[in-house]
């Protein structure tokens, strides 16, 4: 373990046991224009990202529940990973290595991103403890089948759901406009661009990074 993963534990001993302040879906686009080996680096990257060190000793001091979801074209989205506690840094990293581990549910279809997140609202039921319930969507083009992601967004305001998204500009240089414009929704949204998915494990860090800072911050 490194020294920054002893003092953070050290840390976490010392304070008080906390509620779950963060419930994180974590979207993954497995469309077909997503091929094998930018399949693996989406999910390397997602794994790196929930290691780095801040991230992770965030996600613990806060009882974070994470949970992974593949999707892409209509009637296809699902739960690949359940919601998993993150009460130490042993299941932190048990879950980061199921991601990197996670094999590939489906190839060759569209994408729905309406019905990804429509799937994904229903999950937070099950994690009504949590302060926060936030789903981070991938993606690398806009949605074009299925429900159309605006039809959510006042289900999404219901249930007090946040969607972040990273956006993939591998083939489409105006997708992040178009997230920004369609998918994101909930106060503090926000949308991170990646030029190609050899850019994505950086963005998703600083992504993670952004999203459980807040986090850190309310805890002090």
């Amino acid at each position: 373990m490194s020294f920054l993963r002893i003092l953070a534990a050290a840390l976490c001993l010392a304070r008080p046991a906390l509620a779950c302040d963060l419930a994180l879906a974590l979207a993954v686009d497995v469309s077909g224009s997503v091929d094998s080996s930018e399949y693996r680096i989406q999910m390397d990257g997602l794994a790196a990202g929930l290691r780095d060190p801040v991230v992770s000793e965030a996600l613990v001091r806060g009882q974070a529940r994470l949970m992974l979801v593949q999707w892409t074209g209509t009637s296809r989205q699902r739960i690949t990973i359940p919601w998993t506690k993150i009460d130490g840094f042993d299941a932190l990293d048990a879950f980061a290595a199921k991601v990197s581990a996670d094999p590939r549910v489906w190839r060759n279809f569209s994408t729905a991103i309406g019905e990804a997140l429509e799937m994904t609202v229903n999950s937070f039921l099950e994690v009504p403890e949590c302060k926060r319930h936030l789903i981070d969507i991938s993606g690398d083009g806009v949605s074009n089948e299925g429900v159309e992601p605006t039809e959510i967004r006042d289900l999404l305001r219901r249930q007090g759901i946040t969607v972040n998204a990273i956006a993939i500009e591998e083939s489409e240089p105006d997708l992040t406009a178009y997230f920004f414009e369609n998918v994101i929704v909930g106060e503090g949204a926000f949308v991170v661009s990646a030029a190609g998915f050899k850019d994505y494990p950086e963005r998703i860090r600083k992504k993670l990074l952004r999203e459980v800072t807040r986090q850190t911050a309310d805890l002090h």
